[in-house]
């Protein structure tokens, strides 16, 4: 199952983003859990949820979005998908806070369409 993201705005930007493709692994077997994988910089949700369908995990759900194509002020404004902007590599650097703010609703939203406790023992993030 894929699905396109809605278009939004957030706070003071003048853009909207708009998410990339979802991609979601269906469990095999019985399903006991689902993680949301976030992948990294330039990357898409399509590339990890072809590696994630070959692990042996038959009980998990993988949810795999795609980040919005965005222009990365490290690389001098180029776009590229990304859950929020870089301004440099920096444990000091400021937070895209708009842009993190926008990714968590994003996958707050992914999550909001899960079914009901029904026997899944647990939902993961990774990023």
């Amino acid at each position: 199952m894929s699905f396109t993201g809605p278009s939004i705005g957030s706070g003071g930007r003048r853009e909207a983003l708009e998410f990339g493709r979802t991609h979601v692994v269906r469990p095999k077997g019985r399903h006991q859990a689902t993680v949301v994988w976030l992948h990294g910089l330039g990357d898409n949700g399509s590339s990890w949820s072809q590696l994630l369908e070959t692990l042996p995990l038959p009980n998990i759900k993988w949810i795999c979005p795609t980040a919005p194509t965005r222009p990365i002020t490290l690389f001098g404004g180029f776009p590229t998908t990304a859950w929020f902007d870089v301004g440099e590599l920096s444990e000091d650097a400021p937070d895209d806070v708009e842009g993190l703010e926008a990714a968590a609703g994003h996958v707050a939203n992914l999550l909001s369409i899960e079914p009901a406790d029904r026997g899944v023992s647990s939902i993961s993030l990774l990023i």
